[in-house]
């Protein structure tokens, strides 16, 4: 199962993956704004630990993970 977040111009992708009934792992993977270099060929799927997570949590938990680590990238550059 999978969702597209979009934030501050770029996609964040959660896909969840059964972990057992009714419970899921999370990968979240970070695409888009070229102009941000630091993800260029290291952007890959990370999978969050601390899980499995219910389906409405597991999605929470790939969408705040892809907002903060956006938040770093973009805190950064300045």
């Amino acid at each position: 199962m999978n969702r597209v977040i979009e934030y501050r111009g770029f996609e964040i992708h959660v896909e969840l993956t059964p972990a057992a009934e009714d419970v899921f792992d999370v990968t979240v993977h970070i695409t888009g704004a070229e102009n941000i270099r630091v993800l260029g060929a290291r952007a890959k799927s990370v999978k969050l630990r601390n899980g499995p997570f219910t389906e409405r949590w597991a999605y929470l938990v790939g969408e705040v993970a892809g907002h903060a680590a956006i938040d770093v990238v973009l805190d950064s550059e300045n």
